[in-house]
């Protein structure tokens, strides 16, 4: 693996943020995406990690445009009963985007189970959810780009190598973000 979530992110930002609500993980996904192309339709988490799944879930069950959640590995381990509800529950419009980088990236690159014997696309299988896809590096952009044609809901486990680039912190409110955020949906 060559890609970092940030390389990651900066392929797959253009489709995403022009064509979906995004929802962001807290620390540095929201960082990453915030400084490669930032938008009023990108809602930043900055706080609640393990819940940019169920959020984007929630908001993609009250629209018709496209939801994609960026979340990662650790976040998602703290939340794995958002897997089973997007496997019960999930919409035709809804992608998550889990990053899997082995690490608790936003505190300092501990191991996850993943980078043990875990596996998050299992997982997603077994609760349910039919369309699964595993990706590495480029191949990422190519699977975002079927999701985004077809009916979900989509996971796309996006492995990548830990690491971070040194960012500053996003220079908005939490209430701005989500009002901005909101006017967006309308």
């Amino acid at each position: 693996m060559t890609y970092r979530r940030y390389e990651l992110l900066k392929d797959l930002a253009p489709i995403m943020v022009d064509n979906a609500l995004v929802v962001s993980n807290i620390g540095f996904p929201s960082q990453e995406l915030y400084e490669i192309q930032d938008s009023p339709k990108n809602f930043y988490m900055l706080g609640s990690m393990g819940l940019s799944s169920s959020i984007g879930l929630g908001i993609a069950q009250t629209t018709d445009q496209p939801v994609i959640s960026i979340d990662g590995d650790g976040s998602v381990l703290m939340n794995l009963g958002t897997l089973a509800t997007i496997g019960n529950y999930g919409t035709k419009n809804y992608i998550l985007l889990l990053v899997d980088n082995g690490a608790y990236g936003s505190t300092g690159d501990q191991p996850t189970h993943t980078s043990g014997r875990t596996d998050l696309a299992g997982i997603a299988r077994a609760a349910g959810i039919d369309s699964v896809h595993v990706t590495q590096d480029a191949g990422a952009k190519a699977v975002l780009e079927q999701c985004m044609q077809t009916a979900g809901p989509h996971v796309i486990v996006a492995k990548v190598a830990p690491g971070s680039p040194k960012l500053n912190p996003i220079p908005m409110d939490p209430g701005f973000i989500r009002d901005r955020f909101m006017q967006s949906i309308k």
